[in-house]
């Protein structure tokens, strides 16, 4: 278990996302934090950083053995990202919804890809998969005392 990880946080209304890359070299920032809030969202925890390579390892190792891994890697360890933490009642699958499908071009209109995305490799967003994931992520890029 993530030392940052505590039990108690795991609530099933909290989900973790990063602004990739791309919308950050993009200027869409501000843009995808402004349809978060208007999704219903509340901003729990918040930071521009820059994964460096072993860190973008260790947060994707589920895909290690996946022909995309290195690419991935690579991408998304290039330039600045922004992470939160974000709040809402069944918040991970409603954050699934607003961000829309991997790929851009099958993602409902309306969505964060749909609007920001570039491809299926530069998607602009990251939302966690399960209420499980959601807290193991979030501790990886949050200590317990920058939670809001």
């Amino acid at each position: 278990m993530h030392p940052n990880l505590d039990i108690t946080k795991m609530a099933t209304n909290r989900t973790f996302t990063m602004i990739k890359p791309d919308a950050v070299e993009a200027g869409h920032i501000g843009g995808i934090l402004n349809m978060i809030n208007e999704g219903g969202f509340r901003i729990v925890s918040l930071k521009l950083t820059q994964l460096t390579v072993a860190d973008a390892k260790a947060f994707y190792a589920v895909h290690a053995e996946r022909p995309f891994y290195g690419e991935l890697v690579e991408f998304m360890s290039r330039g600045p990202i922004v992470a939160a933490i974000l709040e809402k009642d069944n918040a991970v699958e409603d954050f699934r919804k607003l961000i829309g499908a991997t790929n851009p071009a099958d993602a409902a209109e309306g969505t964060i890809r749909k609007r920001y995305a570039k491809s299926i490799g530069e998607n602009a967003v990251h939302g966690s998969d399960s209420d499980e994931n959601a807290a193991i992520e979030g501790a990886f890029h949050f200590a317990g005392r920058e939670e809001f």
